[in-house]
C-alpha cells in the first residue's frame, strides 16, 4: 500500500483505501469522502488516497467543513498544485478566489471551467457559502465515460476535430434577460472585456491517467473547418452523449460542503431553480498543463496571452 500512494493512478485502480473513507454515489461519477479536514496540513497519505479517489469518481464532495475560511480553501488547494488567479478576466479577490455570485449572474448551461485559454485549469474546488433554501444544485458530467460510450466511428471522428473556444459567451444568455440589473451587466461587461479564443483538440488525453476524454462545453464556438450550422449539429450530437442523465451526478447542497473536481474529465451545470434568492460558492482553480490531443496535437491560443492568469503545470 505504501508504494500505491505515490502513484495516485495506480491506487484509483486498486480504490483501496486506508486513510479516507469513500462512499461511491453514482455508477460512473461522484463520491463522498470522509475523513478529511480543509485546510493545509492534510497528511501526504489522506492527501495521496484523496487525489486517486478524485481521479476514480471525477468529482468528490466534502461534507461539514463549516470550519473551513478563504485561507483554508488555498491552504487546501495549494496541496493539489499552483493555485490560478481567480479567473482570466474576472477580478474576483485578486489573487485565487473567483465568487460565484447569483446576483451576477448563473451559469445554467454546460461547461468545463475556462476552456477558452490555452491552460485549462486540472482542479477546481468549489465552497458552499450561501445557499438557498431550495434548489441551486449542481451536476456533473464524466467526459472520460462519454468518450468511451461513443460508437467507434463517432470516436473517430470526434478524435480528427478540433474546436474552438471562446470567452464571447455570456454564462446568461440562456435564460431570458430580467431587465436592468446593474450589477449583472457590470459582471458580463467584465467577463468579456478582455478577448481570449483557443483551438483545442475535441479529443484530449487526460495528462495523468491516460484516458481520453471530450473537451466541449459552452465555449465552444465552432469547429474548425465546418461551418456554424455543422458545428452546431454536430456539438450537439457529442454534447448528448456527455450529458445523458447515466454519465452525470447531481449534487443538493447543504452548509460546509466542498465540491472537488477533476476539469480534463468533466462538464459542469449550476441549476438555476431557485427564483432570485442568494446563493454565493467561493472557487478556486488549480493550474494544468496545454492540452494534447489524442494523435498528440497541442490546443493552441488564437487570441489573449492567459500567461497572468497560470503558468504552465508540468512546464
Amino acid at each position: 500500500m505504501s508504494q500505491l500512494l505515490h502513484d495516485p493512478v495506480a491506487l484509483a485502480r486498486t480504490a483501496r483505501y486506508e486513510h479516507i473513507d469513500v462512499a461511491q454515489v453514482g455508477g460512473v461519477i461522484g463520491a463522498i469522502i470522509g475523513g478529511v479536514r480543509v485546510g493545509g496540513d492534510v497528511t501526504p497519505d489522506a492527501l495521496a488516497e484523496l487525489r486517486a479517489a478524485l481521479l476514480r469518481h471525477r468529482v468528490v464532495f466534502l461534507r461539514d467543513q463549516q470550519h473551513a475560511t478563504d485561507a483554508d480553501q488555498v491552504a487546501f488547494g495549494r496541496l493539489f498544485g499552483e493555485i490560478t488567479k481567480p479567473h482570466p478576466t474576472v477580478t474576483g479577490d485578486g489573487v485565487a478566489i473567483l465568487p460565484i455570485d447569483s446576483e451576477q449572474g448563473k451559469a445554467n448551461s454546460w461547461h468545463t471551467d475556462v476552456t477558452f485559454v490555452d491552460r485549462v485549469p486540472a482542479i477546481s474546488i468549489l465552497r458552499a457559502i450561501t445557499l438557498p433554501p431550495y434548489g441551486g444544485t449542481t451536476v456533473w458530467a464524466n467526459t472520460v465515460e462519454a468518450y468511451r460510450r461513443l460508437h467507434p466511428a463517432l470516436q473517430a471522428l470526434a478524435a480528427r476535430l478540433r474546436a474552438v473556444h471562446s470567452n464571447l459567451y455570456d454564462y446568461a444568455a440562456e435564460r431570458t434577460f430580467r431587465g436592468v440589473d446593474v450589477r449583472e451587466q457590470r459582471y458580463r461587461k467584465e467577463f468579456r472585456h478582455l478577448e481570449f479564443e483557443t483551438e483545442h483538440p475535441v479529443v484530449r488525453v487526460h495528462p495523468e491517467t491516460g484516458e481520453p476524454s471530450l473537451l466541449l462545453g459552452h465555449f465552444v464556438r465552432s469547429f474548425v473547418g465546418l461551418s456554424t450550422v455543422d458545428s452546431a449539429d454536430l456539438c450537439q450530437l457529442l454534447q448528448r452523449q456527455v450529458t445523458r442523465l447515466e454519465n452525470t451526478v447531481r449534487w443538493s447542497w447543504r452548509p460546509g460542503d466542498i465540491a472537488i473536481w477533476d476539469n480534463r474529465a468533466t462538464q459542469h451545470y449550476a441549476v438555476a431553480d431557485y427564483d432570485d434568492l442568494p446563493r454565493l460558492m467561493h472557487r478556486i482553480t488549480i493550474a494544468g498543463p496545454v492540452p494534447v490531443g489524442i494523435g498528440g496535437d497541442r490546443s493552441v491560443p488564437r487570441k489573449g496571452d492567459a500567461s497572468f492568469y497560470s503558468s504552465l503545470a508540468g512546464a
